[in-house]
């Protein structure tokens, strides 16, 4: 009977459960389909971003036959490759076969969605992973209410309101949609906004009521996670911006989305508002800043000198200023110019300020520090506006993510990635070295002698303890006697003493490449600067020999600024003027001709690639604080010249740093000697600063009711930097000129131009002779005038054929110009052609000559300020670089 009863039984089966379209066919479809068929995309016109849009399909209509697996297009064309084009591509990640006989089995089983049917971008099914570290979650984010609100503090996804940073929580905010990446409390402290959210999924930023710790408001339509979420300074908008490189600007009272700003190539990092609220600024890992006009979007400008993903960006409070930090370890700040119209906000400083990515930034509130902190666990504090550091604090557990400074500009907290957080104090004003100059400040020297005493060297003298003495001045004659031998002399100097050490040697047919320099009385080096690198860089195109004052092409120039020294594998020169277009480099001082060197360092070839850095020069002794560059001490040395007047011969200029005993030493660079052909005699003297000029353009013809150019060259002597005048006296009738012409401090050349009246007689030989020009210049508290004699026999030409004139870019006749550093205005250049229809050349890097040091016509381009066929007239800009000073008109 049993076994009749298991035949007449129906056959046992087993009955599979439903396949779940949210938990199972949404993952696969999220996997494989929906970076291409989204909403925003839909490719082929087809977005499975939902389960409507899924059936309602794209070219080819409804890609499910829902009920017969094998006739359904998803499957048929696209997974199983039975059609073309193959789904997904063939470089992209193919689902297994469960995944495909998952799918076949929901179709065949009706294709079932869900309910209620929302974007599959908004859920993620991930499994819980319980924490793998003991300890207190770390923070993420955190702001501080205004006035005695409180603080808002976020650890993953809870957020919380404390009255102090480490004060218990009052109050707990729920809603957030994974971690809080940014807090922010609107301007009256009611809201408090979350920026959250998922990777890889659509995300709202939250918007709760602070006194009831109810959500508020959801704004959504971002695509990945959210990095940040900021109120409008009046509150009335919220600014947000995440992974998807959108930002969406959204009413607050209405909640609603205003508009969206699409431009970014890289993830948006971080927002911040102007305190108008009239501009947005963002950072993004595209490795840019760009500014935005919020009223309707339009980009005002993109600062793009950084090197690496730009992670924070702020406004100093005072609204006159941009920052920005990020992976490519350099602290940025730029003036901001222009709240409406579009304007190129110049860079001010790019200081190279950690060892690893800087992943946090925050000011105080009376915008007067700068906290940072970086992946290398460091954390520094920085003066603002000057961004110079004002203390390193020692080297945190971990890195701290997030920075929050107290209301009373006093301290700062910081939260570590190990869930720990501690206080640090802002320190006062002050302790950081000050940079010097390029030379020495004048001080009241001991007199010296003007005649010197005619001494000879006796050996031995290659040891302190045998040094011979002299007194100064002296001029010695020596000679390097063997390999490797040194002299030495024993001198003594007041603080302050400023001599110099003149070797004659190659210009004396001897065969000494000469090093000389300055040792304290028992033989140790005496330091003349420390130079603390500010930035790094290289060499980009080609190598350079020992001469070269142009083309320096450097990486990461457009952060380099005019008169900073570039340290180069010992040498240092300083930056003359800027890259002239595409296919130029940064020329050095004197801006022409041989380059010439600071600090006494010598001239020297380098190779493509060589590094080399930007430095601030720092008193001799300094100890700067790090910042992960190297500091370079410099003594009192040189091998060659550092003007290239004398050859190989060696000049050093020394002062003092004390009363007492030195030892000047001389040697040969590569170790030679010779009693008969190393001879040399070495000068030890008061430093002379002076000059030399001359004219150039002499014997000039001018058109009569014309012009000619004139220019007057300076050879600066020992140190000497002033400015020096050049008066012109004595000019035949009808003759006049730009006078007096003043070459700038620091530079050697100026121009001026030579005027001819339209009945202007030609000058006879007693008008030239009468011509007498002179230059003046103020030396240690004295005025020393020079007579440059003439400028030779002058005739008058035939009149111009072009005229030019210099107009206002609107055509105003006045040829007055104001600019202040750092600012570019227009200009407008008008030609009377006189029948002359050809290309007229004003130069390339040398159109608008004469200009200030650090002023220039700006957009010369590959082929220079042309007017070109039939062309009367042209627009120009002209820019001044933030070294800029004024002058006289």
């Amino acid at each position: 009977a049993f076994l009749l009863a298991l035949i007449a039984a129906p056959p046992l089966s087993c009955v599979a459960a439903p396949v779940d379209y949210e938990l199972e066919i949404a993952p696969i479809f999220r996997s494989y389909c929906a970076g291409c068929h989204n909403d925003e995309d839909r490719e082929g016109d087809f977005s499975l971003e939902t389960y409507a849009g899924l059936r309602k399909g794209g070219d080819n209509g409804d890609p499910l036959a829902a009920g017969d697996a094998g006739e359904a297009p998803l499957l048929r064309r696209l997974l199983e490759k039975r059609a073309k084009p193959h789904m997904p591509p063939k470089d992209e990640p193919q689902p297994p076969a469960g995944e495909l006989a998952l799918l076949m089995r929901w179709i065949a089983d009706g294709a079932g969605g869900p309910e209620p049917d929302t974007s599959i971008l908004e859920k993620l099914v991930v499994p819980e992973i319980p924490p793998s570290v003991a300890g207190a979650e770390p923070v993420t984010a955190a702001c501080r209410a205004p006035g005695e609100g409180g603080v808002a503090v976020a650890r993953g996804g809870r957020v919380e309101l404390r009255a102090t940073p480490d004060g218990p929580a009052l109050r707990h905010f729920e809603g957030a949609r994974g971690k809080v990446n940014a807090l922010h409390f609107s301007p009256d402290g009611t809201l408090l906004a979350a920026a959250t959210g998922v990777a890889g999924l659509a995300v709202t930023a939250v918007v709760w009521d602070v006194a009831s710790g109810e959500i508020r408001h959801t704004f959504g339509g971002h695509r990945d996670l959210l990095f940040d979420a900021e109120f409008s300074p009046d509150g009335t908008l919220l600014a947000t911006a995440g992974y998807d490189r959108v930002i969406r600007i959204h009413d607050v009272a209405g909640g609603q989305t205003l508009r969206a700003i699409d431009v970014h190539k890289g993830a948006v990092f971080d927002l911040a508002w102007h305190p108008s609220g009239k501009v947005l600024a963002s950072a993004s890992a595209d490795e840019t800043v760009k500014l935005w006009r919020v009223s309707d979007g339009v980009r005002l400008d993109t600062l793009n000198q950084p090197q690496g993903d730009q992670n924070a960006v702020a406004f100093t409070p005072d609204g006159n200023h941009v920052l920005s930090a990020g992976s490519d370890r350099r602290l940025h700040l730029w003036e901001f110019v222009s709240l409406d119209a579009p304007a190129l906000n110049p860079m001010r400083h790019a200081r190279f300020a950690h060892e690893a990515a800087i992943v946090a930034i925050a000011l105080s509130p009376d915008g007067r520090h700068l906290v940072s902190a970086a992946e290398d666990r460091s954390l520094k504090v920085w003066s603002l506006p000057d961004l110079v550091e004002r203390q390193g604090f020692e080297t945190q557990p971990d890195i701290a993510g997030v920075l929050l400074a107290s209301a009373d500009n006093a301290s700062f907290a910081a939260w570590r990635m190990d869930g720990t957080g501690a206080e640090f104090a802002i320190p006062a004003d002050g302790g950081s070295p000050a940079p010097i100059a390029k030379t020495p400040p004048v001080t009241a020297p001991a007199p010296i002698g003007s005649d010197p005493r005619a001494l000879a060297e006796t050996e031995p003298n290659s040891a302190p303890s045998e040094a011979n003495a002299v007194t100064l001045p002296a001029e010695i004659k020596g000679a390097i006697g063997g390999a490797g031998d040194e002299d030495l002399f024993r001198f003594r100097a007041a603080a302050g003493q400023r001599l110099t050490l003149e070797v004659r040697a190659e210009r004396d047919q001897s065969l000494l490449d000469s090093v000389v320099d300055v040792l304290d009385a028992d033989g140790q080096p005496v330091e003349q600067v420390v130079l603390q690198a500010t930035r790094d860089s290289w060499l980009t195109f080609r190598g350079k020999d020992s001469s070269t004052s142009d083309d320096f092409r450097l990486q990461n120039w457009s952060e380099m600024e005019l008169n900073e020294y570039l340290y180069c594998n010992g040498e240092v020169v300083r930056l003359w003027h800027y890259p002239r277009g595409p296919d130029s480099g940064f020329r050095v001082y004197p801006g022409r001709g041989e380059r010439e060197t600071c600090f006494s360092t010598s001239p020297l070839s380098h190779a493509l690639g060589q590094p080399c850095y930007t430095v601030v020069a720092l008193p001799p002794g300094s100890m700067p604080a790090p910042n992960g560059l190297p500091v370079f001490r410099l003594n009192h040395e040189n091998d060659d010249d550092p003007q290239r007047r004398f050859g190989r011969d060696s000049l050093l200029l020394f002062t003092a740093p004390r009363d007492g005993d030195f030892l000047a030493r001389i040697r040969d660079r590569r170790g030679f000697g010779g009693a008969e052909n190393f001879h040399y005699t070495m000068s030890l003297r008061a430093t002379r600063p002076d000059f030399t000029a001359a004219i150039g353009g002499p014997e000039a013809k001018v058109p009569a009711g014309g012009s000619s150019e004139f220019s007057i060259t300076l050879q600066r002597v020992e140190g000497f930097d002033g400015p020096v005048r050049v008066d012109l006296g004595g000019l035949p009738d009808g003759l006049s000129a730009s006078s007096p012409v003043t070459v700038e401090a620091g530079q050697t050349q100026a121009f001026g131009l030579l005027y001819a009246s339209a009945d202007a007689p030609d000058p006879d030989d007693a008008a030239d002779m009468a011509v007498a020009i002179t230059a003046t210049a103020h030396i240690d508290g004295r005025e020393v005038t020079k007579a440059l004699g003439g400028l030779g026999n002058l005739q008058l030409a035939p009149p111009p054929m072009l005229r030019v004139r210099v107009l206002a870019a609107d055509g105003g006749e006045d040829p007055r110009f104001e600019i202040r550093p750092g600012e570019t205005i227009s200009a407008r250049v008008r030609i009377d052609r006189g029948g002359y229809d050809g290309i007229i050349d004003f130069g390339k890097d040398d159109s608008g000559r004469n200009l200030p040091h650090g002023v220039f016509v700006d957009n010369i381009g590959l082929n220079g300020l042309l007017l070109l066929e039939g062309q009367s007239e042209r627009d120009f800009q002209i820019t001044a670089s933030k070294v800029a000073r004024s002058c006289d008109a």
